[in-house]
């Protein structure tokens, strides 16, 4: 039994493993964000497209995102039982899976840019500029997933030092790099897709060699991979209710004008930075309570779960509250356009309203996660789906409410999985001891 499994969870426990993850999370969007920023200054339509093409290629990081989870705490259950080697190998099987996944990616992405793009643009300017940004950017996904398989087995073993320094490096030199490609060499939308293969790419390399360097035992076992899939199979369920929201979301704010979804991509990639990290303290409760639960200690995976409940609602007020000061100045450094500032008004009072609840969501998903209670998160995620955010924004459409009906079917969403986890939360039915779940 690990010495962190032995002892009781402390915050410096929780800290130790949520600090290093901050950063990692927090690497990609803010990534993200500086590519927004530079594209968003060539103009409305360049803007535009990088808002459809990004949502379709957070796809493949929500993909990423679920396997990660999904390794995490497969891997934190046997980390905490004792057997790390088995935990290591769990991420073997998880990088086979990564790289098919993947490599299915490029082809799926290659082949349907332009009819998704057409879908999802209100015009066929942008629609043709988002398709080209996409068939190169797809070329990134199979080092995203691999990227994402190697940070799984890592939280599961509490390694933070290595993902940190991978993704903080990849994604600085592509943050470097994409201003570069654009501006001074003259590739504009283009040279913004190949910053963002770059840092997928050097990222997903570079855990894969982390894990050679760790075992040699890396032939792939179907079998396993098989199963890997099949109980993952409530992630990528739960994974594909956020895609159809987020994709939907995009569909109707397109319909709404350029200046729309303009600001629509500005408040969703804040949202979705603030999201990834108020996920910090989650990934600790992931790895914390996975371990706890596989060395069958239910204290101390109720204790994580208090104090990272706790930990995610402070941090999302914090994190509000700047948000709310920067109301008049943020919006500004991803555009100069004055018609899509005016829209990103509209949003922002949902925007700040939503951030603490959201916060206490994120941490209680981390817990369930960790106890590998992910039926239980498929179910109530589907049900936000279907009976808030998808009816609302299609009602907005219908009614022409503009970003506002749109973030109110978010608010709905958030507010049916905060009921939905506080419930299970205060039960006892998530914590199942034992390596396996």
């Amino acid at each position: 039994m690990s010495l962190s499994v032995q002892s009781s969870a402390s915050t410096r426990q929780i800290a130790k493993l949520a600090l290093p993850a901050l950063v990692v999370l927090a690497a990609e969007p803010l990534y993200v964000l500086v590519d927004t920023a530079v594209v968003g200054h060539l103009g409305p339509v360049p803007l535009a497209a990088v808002a459809v093409g990004g949502t379709v290629m957070s796809v493949a990081v929500w993909f990423g995102t679920l396997m990660a989870y999904g390794t995490t705490g497969r891997a934190a259950r046997r980390f905490g039982a004792g057997d790390r080697p088995a935990a290591v190998a769990e991420g073997v099987q998880a990088s086979w899976l990564a790289l098919g996944l993947g490599l299915l990616l490029v082809v799926l992405g290659t082949v349907f840019a332009g009819p998704v793009a057409h879908a999802l643009a209100g015009n066929p300017e942008t629609a043709d500029a988002a398709a080209g940004w996409l068939r190169i950017a797809v070329l990134g996904a199979p080092g995203l997933m691999l990227a994402a398989a190697g940070n799984g087995w890592m939280r599961g073993v509490q390694n933070t030092r290595r993902p940190l320094i991978i993704v903080l490096g990849a994604n600085v030199f592509s943050a470097v790099l994409c201003p570069v490609l654009v501006y001074p060499a003259g590739l504009g939308l283009t040279g913004s897709a190949i910053a963002n293969v770059t840092a997928q790419s050097v990222g997903g390399a570079l855990f894969l060699w982390s894990l050679i360097r760790e075992t040699r035992q890396l032939r792939p076992v179907p079998s396993v991979i098989v199963q890997q899939v099949v109980l993952g199979r409530d992630l990528l369920i739960r994974g594909a209710a956020f895609q159809a929201c987020f994709l939907s979301a995009t569909a109707v704010a397109s319909r709404f004008g350029v200046a729309a979804v303009g600001a629509h991509q500005i408040a969703l990639q804040l949202w979705f930075f603030a999201a990834l990290v108020l996920d910090a303290v989650a990934i600790a409760a992931q790895s914390l309570v996975g371990a706890a639960l596989g060395a069958g200690d239910v204290d101390q995976a109720k204790d994580v779960a208090r104090r990272v409940t706790l930990a995610g609602g402070a941090a999302a007020v914090v994190f509000a509250a700047l948000v709310a000061a920067g109301a008049s100045v943020i919006p500004g450094w991803f555009t100069g356009d004055p018609s899509v500032r005016e829209q990103t008004a509209v949003i922002w009072p949902w925007f700040v309203g939503l951030l603490p609840f959201a916060g206490v969501v994120y941490a209680l998903d981390g817990v369930l996660i960790g106890a590998g209670d992910i039926a239980y998160l498929r179910t109530t995620t589907i049900l936000g789906a279907l009976c808030g955010f998808l009816p609302m924004i299609w009602l907005a459409y219908a009614l022409d409410l503009g970003l506002g009906g749109v973030w109110a079917g978010l608010a709905l969403f958030v507010m049916v999985r905060l009921v939905a986890t506080v419930t299970r939360w205060r039960s006892p039915r998530w914590l199942v001891v034992g390596a396996t779940r």
